[in-house]
């Protein structure tokens, strides 16, 4: 050893190491695997146990998938085409019924000429739903079209003429003119009260009379559909969009009142959300579909989906209350103090400051309730709806696919799970859009 640092150096190798294998890839597959699926011996014994399990899984499920049988017109014509094709003991699918039901799982008994009317529906759904999810790559001007589409969309389902939906937007008119003038010369309390009971009056008895007369003076509509010709997955999506696009607003509104200083207000919102957190949506359902019109006026003919929609509605607004709830208790108190040093009224600051950050604080419950709130949708065939678990009873009693059970239920299942899957993903999606700005 020579040099100057010899005297700080405790040992210096003088010798060649032997040569050795060079270590095993730490990058790529190899490294991956090894890192997540190999890394110690019960991880080895987990990895490998899975992986059997996955492959006698797929090993029995993927041939009965693959079955010879959408030409199948009935079960034991499947069960004739699978034996011929050598399935064993004519094991396997028979997705005849669904190459021969599927329209009747779609749109359930609506007339087949008329299909036109819910697909253009659902498309203008998209269309008006755009400028809301993806604001920031959809014209602005499209918002007034969302406005509109309410009152499109149940014309479109249900048909008839053109003067009702006309009439039933009157009334937000009517509401909004009272609300502006009064809240300008009197106070913004006095002008929701009033607006709000001017439209109600104006809805309960005058927008029919006042939608008749102009529809015998201008006859101006499309064939109407009666409700018990809604079915399959057409009826379950008209549910869950209609309760997921009312319960938002209204649940804001109750989570707003529950922390409302006035205590009328503060009492009923958590009279409201306590009881219908307390109820069944099964008990509300049978008490839309049985009890509701005992107490409605004799010869008052209300809707049982119209029903349906109000109850659902308001059992996923309770829930909605509680998620948003969760959000503004969420906020520091300084975004409240910060909101006051503004000089911003208490409408301005929820509008302005508070709101958007609970609501961003909410996203995951917010969507978890629209998902829970969809896949409840299926409950209404308990009360003689006939949704797609419905309708694949009807279809079941069918003799000729009477014994049919898994090829309806994983078609069904695959539906929901791409709307449910769907709404997962941009709920991820706008989480990762809005937390942008803070990182």
């Amino acid at each position: 050893m020579s040099g100057t640092h010899s005297h700080t150096v405790a040992f210096v190798r003088d010798t060649m190491l032997p040569q050795q294998e060079p270590p095993a890839s730490e990058v790529g597959a190899i490294g991956w695997a090894r890192h997540n699926l190999f890394s110690n011996w019960f991880n080895a014994i987990l990895t490998l146990a899975s992986l059997a399990a996955i492959y006698f899984v797929l090993a029995a499920v993927i041939p009965w998938i693959l079955s010879p049988t959408w030409d199948g017109t009935s079960l034991s014509n499947c069960r004739e085409t699978l034996a011929a094709a050598g399935h064993g003991d004519a094991h396997g699918a028979c997705w005849g019924v669904i190459k021969e039901r599927w329209l009747q799982l779609i749109f359930g008994f609506y007339p087949s000429h008329l299909y036109w009317r819910p697909i253009a529906a659902f498309v203008l759904l998209g269309v008006a739903l755009a400028p809301v999810l993806f604001s920031d790559k959809v014209p602005s001007k499209l918002l007034i079209f969302s406005v509109l589409y309410p009152f499109i969309f149940p014309w479109l389902l249900w048909g008839g003429t053109i003067w009702l939906p006309i009439a039933a937007l009157a009334g937000f008119v009517i509401g909004g003119v009272l609300f502006k003038l009064l809240a300008e010369q009197v106070s913004t309390l006095v002008g929701i009260i009033v607006a709000v009971a001017a439209a109600v009056v104006w809805w309960l008895f005058l927008a029919a009379p006042v939608a008749a007369a102009l529809d015998a003076i201008l006859p101006i509509g499309i064939e109407a559909v009666e409700s018990r010709k809604f079915g399959g997955f057409m009826l379950s999506v008209t549910i869950g969009v209609v309760a997921i696009a009312c319960s938002l607003p209204i649940g804001i509104v109750l989570a707003l009142g529950r922390q409302s200083d006035l205590m009328i207000v503060k009492y009923i919102c958590v009279g409201f959300i306590e009881f219908i957190r307390g109820v069944p949506l099964i008990t509300l359902l049978f008490v839309a579909s049985t009890l509701l019109n005992i107490f409605m006026p004799p010869g008052t003919n209300f809707d049982i989906i119209l029903r349906v929609l109000i109850m659902v509605t308001l059992f996923a607004a309770a829930y909605m209350a509680e998620v948003v709830r969760g959000g503004l208790a969420a906020l520091p108190r300084g975004q409240y103090e910060g909101a006051d040093s503004l000089g911003l009224d208490y409408w301005q600051a929820q509008r302005l400051i508070i709101m958007p950050q609970a609501l961003k604080i909410s996203i995951p419950g917010i969507v978890s309730t629209f998902i829970g709130v969809f896949k409840d949708t299926t409950l209404v065939s308990i009360i003689g709806l006939l949704d797609p678990l419905g309708l694949s009873n009807a279809i079941r009693a069918d003799a000729n696919w009477n014994g049919i059970v898994w090829e309806l239920y994983g078609f069904i299942a695959l539906m929901f799970f791409v709307f449910c899957f769907s709404m997962s993903r941009y709920s991820m999606y706008l989480e990762r859009k809005l937390q942008t700005g803070h990182r």
